[in-house]
């Protein structure tokens, strides 16, 4: 084994063994939040966790990325972890500026800076709360856009634009040739780089990559939210804390989602799921549940209690559905949409102790895969 073969398999057992830390801490989470009686968020977070173990072991044996795109990953992942680390030391600072200033001085009076006003709001009062206003759900929602973004990734938008994906990966290769020795002395010589100018496969793995660290960004961040509290969290600051009692001892809807896309994505890239049975499943997750929940809450009139015992309502049912099976007939076909609307309905209506944000974007792809080795009809118009 040469020495650039032994550092990539280093990055690769580092990225591997970072799955299997956080399968554990899932774990241990969700059987947190058990015990403190929150099954919804316990059932999911554990879900989560035996994701974490499965892509563990997959990139363990088929990896998710080739070398030096593992050692990239890693690379981001302790820069997230430095950020996070800063930012938790400056709010410890500012928590025990803020006693010091209570007990020696009167309280100051006049605008305060943002962080100051973060940590006064997070430590003293309850950041969980039972029910957002539509303003903040609103905001919430707003994330499941994002989902776009994938679509860019890896289709580009028609003749305008080539997959995003894709000039990222050629951008990276004129970089790397122009700063030559600088690449070769951290990364080996340039005859190792996996992809070329134009090479699909560079779609497919940057994709994935873009998943991953997506995920680690959001659920780091996350984990010190449950573990250590609201006010240390970079993504709760970033999304000024809108947090629910069923995220008290568990990962957060954001977690649920990704994890969800990224398990689906894996089975793309394992070829067990078409690519259009994938996108149809993450856009019906982040579209029809935004506008479910919206159209609900917004003009939902009759409403109903689901297993879950949240209460829900008709229109918010019915916009969700028409617009998942509108997102199934543009993308999968006519046939392939009704799978998709019943299945978001399934999800969304009868779990009662896991999050749709999760099994969505999972059970979809899957759906609608299993009805086309059945049924053997064209997917998609093309």
């Amino acid at each position: 084994m040469d020495y650039w073969t032994g550092v990539d398999e280093v990055y690769n057992l580092t990225l591997s063994f970072t799955f299997f830390i956080l399968m554990i801490l899932m774990f241990h989470i969700g059987r947190k939040g058990y015990r403190a009686d929150n099954r919804y968020g316990s059932v999911s977070t554990i879900i989560c966790g035996f994701c974490f173990l499965i892509f563990g072991y997959y990139n363990s044996i088929v990896r998710f990325f080739p070398y030096p795109y593992n050692g990239f990953m890693v690379w981001w992942i302790g820069i997230i972890l430095l950020v996070n680390m800063i930012f938790f030391m400056t709010i410890k600072r500012e928590i025990k500026k803020i006693s010091r200033e209570n007990l020696e001085k009167p309280l100051i009076r006049g605008k305060k800076p943002v962080l100051r006003r973060y940590v006064e709001r997070m430590t003293k009062e309850n950041p969980y709360i039972g029910e957002i206003t539509f303003k903040m759900e609103l905001i919430r929602k707003s994330f499941h856009l994002t989902g776009l973004l994938l679509v860019l990734a890896y289709f580009g938008f028609f003749s305008l634009l080539n997959p995003v994906a894709l000039i990222v990966s050629d951008s990276v290769i004129v970089m790397i040739n122009k700063i030559g020795p600088g690449y070769t002395l951290l990364w080996g010589d340039l005859s190792l780089f996996p992809y070329s100018i134009n090479d699909f496969q560079a779609v497919i793995g940057l994709t994935m990559m873009a998943l991953i660290g997506a995920l680690m960004f959001a659920l780091i961040s996350d984990l010190i939210r449950i573990i250590w509290g609201p006010e240390y969290s970079v993504f709760n600051f970033l999304t000024k804390s809108m947090l629910r009692h069923k995220e008290k001892n568990a990962a957060g809807p954001q977690i649920y989602i990704i994890t969800g896309f990224v398990f689906s994505y894996m089975l793309y890239m394992a070829e067990i799921l078409h690519i259009l049975a994938v996108f149809s499943g993450i856009l019906i997750a982040c579209l029809s549940d935004a506008a479910a929940a919206l159209i609900g809450r917004r003009y939902g009139k009759h409403k109903i209690q689901v297993r879950s015992k949240d209460t829900k309502s008709i229109e918010g049912f019915l916009a969700g559905t028409i617009l998942a099976y509108i997102i199934g007939l543009i993308i999968i076909g006519p046939i392939y949409a009704i799978i998709g609307a019943v299945i978001f309905f399934i999800t969304d209506y009868f779990p009662k102790y896991t999050a749709d944000n999760l099994l969505n974007p999972i059970f979809i792809p899957i759906g609608i895969q299993i009805f086309i080795a059945i049924l053997g009809l064209p997917v998609g118009w093309f």
